[in-house]
């Protein structure tokens, strides 16, 4: 029976070329890593001798934040092709809302647009660029979204080691304090996922056909 990699099974080494990342067993490691033939991958996955696995900074925040900003591009497009074919000014789109007291469609790119950025000046402690909250048409919201594209690309996992132990002061009048890793984790992830996730709401509920595929990349 060939040999197979279980829940149950320990990891308890990595052989690591440049090619590729094995995980063995220590009692088989040789028939383990001919098994085991990983694609090339940043060193941003690290399986410790513990058998326990941790991820980068770096991993949880540019490449995350990244694909939901890929979500938003095509929401754009889609909304743009919706309003064509159906007649209807774009405007009212970006002005939709689910709620009276929610942020409308505008209000959701921005915030999105925030938490990524400030995320990375908050963890490196450097300025993020500002931006002035008057985007009104899909245009000005994809503009917006490639400036912050542009920003988040000048971050290298270089610039983020070390950070998961930054400490820092939540944003608001709460004067909670996180370490950088639970920060990510526990706040900005959650936030930025959530405006991306209302902004998919915002424009089902227009009648725009987005699913769920769009959301996922």
């Amino acid at each position: 029976m060939p040999w197979a990699f279980t829940a149950s099974t320990c990891i308890s080494a990595v052989v690591k070329d440049e090619a590729s990342i094995h995980l063995c067993e220590v009692e088989d490691r040789p028939r383990a890593a001919g098994i085991f033939d990983l694609l090339p991958r940043p060193n941003h996955l690290k399986i410790l001798e513990t058998g326990h696995m941790s991820i980068s900074i770096y991993r949880l925040t540019v490449p995350m934040f990244q694909r939901g900003i890929a979500s938003l591009k095509t929401y754009l497009d889609k909304a743009e092709a919706y309003a064509r074919e159906k007649n209807i000014d774009p405007a009212i789109l970006v002005a939709a809302r689910l709620a009276p007291d929610m942020l409308p469609l505008s209000g959701q790119y921005q915030r999105a647009s925030d938490t990524a950025k400030f995320a990375l000046a908050r963890l490196t402690a450097t300025d993020a660029p500002r931006f002035e909250d008057n985007e009104t048409t899909l245009d000005a919201l994809r503009e917006r979204l490639a400036k912050t594209e542009a920003y988040l690309a000048g971050f290298s996992a270089q610039a983020l080691e070390g950070t998961e132990t930054r400490q820092i002061t939540l944003p608001g009048k709460s004067g909670i304090v996180l370490p950088g890793d639970e920060y990510i984790a526990t706040f900005a992830l959650p936030n930025f996922y959530f405006h991306v996730a209302t902004a998919h709401a915002i424009l089902r509920n227009q009648g725009a056909p987005i699913g769920k595929r769009d959301y996922l990349g």
